[in-house]
């Protein structure tokens, strides 16, 4: 009764944890020992009281460990569930708010980027304006340059002809006196450019007589011949002053015309670059605002997936803390549990239970046979139990080494055996240096190599997922550009039809208004006449007082009774005529305003999809530019990634085990040095115990 209830309760006894493992195995042992006595008889034929409690303890000690192995299995696959999981929303977590960080950037970046696009485009608009002032500032200067040129030019060609003529006629006059004609000298004292002191001297010479000089001998002609060379030599003087400076003239107004087309050539290509630069910064600046209105979109969108994220992993993490927590708590009460039933069983099993005469008499006979025997032992026994041993060992290592150092030991002599086992342990001690140093080398390539593999997958596997991202948001923006496409040209429809409508509506009411304006005064017309009839009939008729013929019985004054009925009926149609244009009038000024709204409406609605279209297609351009690079980059990555496989592909023969690991060939390596160095011990003669 006493061993069942204690081996029911014997893990209550280990749940409770203020008692100590020394008093529970002191109650285990106490509770064999009084059972034992109880049980002898019973169980003689059978199993003894002290087996069975220690097979029942077995059995405890088994299921426990079944028990807390299965606990551990499914808990980590529990604690692998956090893991990933946390692994998994924190990358996720990580990756938002990159992606949050890039949109506030490239929000920051567009509004900067508008900002400074805003003042280069002021900056281009001066430019224009400053560049255009300039242009029509220097276009009017060159118009008052080339007047006064124009000018000056006739002046020195003037000039330059006068005096040509004038010296011609005195050099004619030089041989032909009779004939000589100063009138063309005469006329140089009225050009503007001839210096005064040449006037002057044109003067002197014209007031000279020509008869004086007939009178004279032939001597004096010959001096009135000097004095007309010294005219004619002022002249020629001022002629080629004049020609040299009217040259010069022309070519400080081919230089002034030159530089006056090269400025204007250079103010032209300045207003035709600004111009363009500023319609294409404008262009962009629409871009950018319209790139800062989705980044803003995308950002409100990425932070509340990065808050729902994040409170998930915190109710996570939290949740498997907690289940950590009770893990271990249960883990620790199951190991003490099962170390005290250990204990329990290891006291019962100790010589205080079953005596000590069976564990020490055999080994002290023992020893005492192996001490006479060393002492015996001859060379050629030395080597058969060094043969015994190594093959114990080789069977034992299942080493195909020492099995054939062992078949060589009994055959070989002796100094030739404890050579071959001194090469054997120096070979295998180089082995295992060279394998050493090759698994270094194998562990450096192979981590290398997978730290690559990891990065290459993950930037794979990123690409692939923007890919998709980028060829879904390409399609949706297509998808979004062929629906606006259709809705503005239903929309152009629909005004097409509308117009179309108004007109034929507003020709069949203007055609309504003018058939009910006639109608109306042909309708008043006949009342007039009708009226106006009736009227004189009835005053002619009592004006006569001539007596009615015989066949009459009253005088005849027209169908009176019959004329107001008539009158009657045609006031009322000429009413419902009047009331016919008036709502003829009012419905085609009400389906007027209808189709002005309905326009009005349909064009800002165009207006506004055709901006939509525009936005949508420059961000589809940009996306499918993007997707470009991001194929490209995929290629190239995938190239990189192809390439570390196969180059791990390549180790793995060398540094990657296939059967037996590194360190189980270096413990291998190290028993059979192990043995081979006790082997040679043996074959000294030294005393291995």
């Amino acid at each position: 009764f006493w061993l069942k209830w204690a081996l029911s309760h014997s893990s209550l006894s280990v749940s409770i944890k203020h008692y100590s493992m020394q008093a529970l195995t002191k109650a285990v042992f106490l509770l064999a020992c009084v059972c034992i006595p109880v049980t002898a008889v019973k169980l003689q034929a059978e199993v003894t009281p002290v087996q069975k409690v220690i097979q029942l303890l077995e059995g405890m000690s088994a299921k426990g460990k079944a028990e807390k192995h299965d606990e551990q299995v499914q808990f980590a696959a529990y604690k692998q569930f956090c893991e990933d999981t946390t692994i998994e929303k924190k990358r996720a977590i990580e990756e938002a708010n990159e992606k949050i960080d890039k949109l506030k950037a490239d929000i920051e970046k567009y509004t900067s980027d508008a900002a400074t696009l805003t003042k280069e485009i002021a900056g281009h608009d001066d430019d224009i304006a400053a560049w255009t002032g300039d242009k029509k500032a220097a276009t009017k200067v060159r118009a008052m340059e080339k007047t006064d040129y124009d000018a000056t030019h006739k002046d020195y060609s003037e000039s330059i002809d006068a005096l040509e003529r004038a010296i011609a006629v005195l050099k004619k006059q030089a041989y032909d006196r009779k004939q000589a004609s100063f009138a063309q000298l005469d006329a140089l004292k009225h050009v503007n450019l001839i210096p005064d002191d040449a006037k002057k001297a044109i003067d002197v010479f014209l007031q000279q007589e020509p008869d004086e000089g007939l009178a004279v001998s032939a001597p004096e002609a010959y001096g009135y011949e000097f004095q007309s060379q010294g005219v004619i030599e002022m002249l020629e003087k001022l002629l080629d002053k004049f020609m040299g400076e009217r040259t010069v003239l022309e070519k400080e107004e081919m230089n002034s015309v030159h530089a006056f087309e090269m400025l204007i050539q250079d103010l032209t290509a300045q207003l035709e670059q600004a111009t363009q630069d500023r319609t294409e910064k404008a262009e962009t600046k629409a871009k950018k605002l319209q790139a800062k209105a989705d980044a803003e979109g995308d950002l409100t969108d990425t932070t509340t997936t990065r808050d729902a994220d994040q409170k998930y992993l915190d109710d996570l993490t939290a949740t498997c803390e907690q289940k950590a927590t009770d893990f271990e708590s249960r883990q620790q009460l199951r190991a003490e549990e099962i170390e005290a039933i250990a204990k329990a069983i290891e006291i019962i099993s100790s010589g205080a239970v079953s005596g000590n005469a069976d564990k020490y008499l055999p080994t002290l006979l023992q020893q005492g046979k192996s001490l006479a025997s060393l002492r015996v032992e001859s060379e050629s026994q030395i080597l058969s139990k060094a043969a015994v041993f190594l093959s114990t060992r080789a069977s034992e290592l299942n080493s195909r080494l020492l099995s054939t150092v062992a078949s060589r030991v009994s055959a070989d002599p002796f100094r030739k055996v404890k050579k071959m086992i001194k090469d054997l342990i120096t070979r295998l001690m180089e082995e295992a240096n060279e394998e050493a140093e090759h698994k270094g080398w194998c562990d450096t390539e192979l981590s290398t190599n997978e730290q690559t593999r990891k990065e290459k997958t993950s930037a794979v596997e990123t690409l692939h997922a923007e890919i998709d991202q980028l060829e879904a948001s390409i399609a949706k923006l297509t998808e979004d550009i062929a629906e606006l496409t259709e809705a503005v040209a239903a929309l152009d429809a629909a005004m097409a039809k509308a117009t179309t409508i108004r007109q034929e509506e507003k020709e069949t009411n203007e055609v309504t208004i003018k058939d009910s304006q006639e109608a109306q005064t042909a309708v008043a017309q006949a009342l007039t006449v009708l009226k106006e009839f009736y009227a004189k009939a009835g005053e002619a008729t009592a004006l006569l007082q001539q007596p009615a013929p015989e066949i009459f019985d009253s005088p005849y004054k027209g169908m009176q009774a019959e004329n107001g009925g008539v009158v009657g009926m045609l006031e009322v149609i000429e009413s419902d005529f009047a009331r016919l244009e008036a709502d003829t009038k009012a419905a085609e000024a009400a389906a007027q305003k209808e189709y002005d709204t309905f326009m009005t409406d349909s064009k800002v609605d165009k207006e506004a999809k055709a901006t939509d279209i525009e936005h949508k297609t420059a961000k589809k351009q940009d996306e499918s530019q993007a997707l470009t690079v991001k194929k490209s980059d995929l290629e190239g990555t995938q190239k990189e990634l192809d390439a570390a496989l196969a180059y791990f592909d390549k180790l793995k023969p060398s540094c990657v085990e296939a059967g037996v690991s590194y360190e189980d060939r270096v413990a291998r390596r190290e028993e059979e040095i192990k043995s081979l160095q006790e082997a040679l011990r043996i074959l000294n003669g030294e005393d291995l115990a």
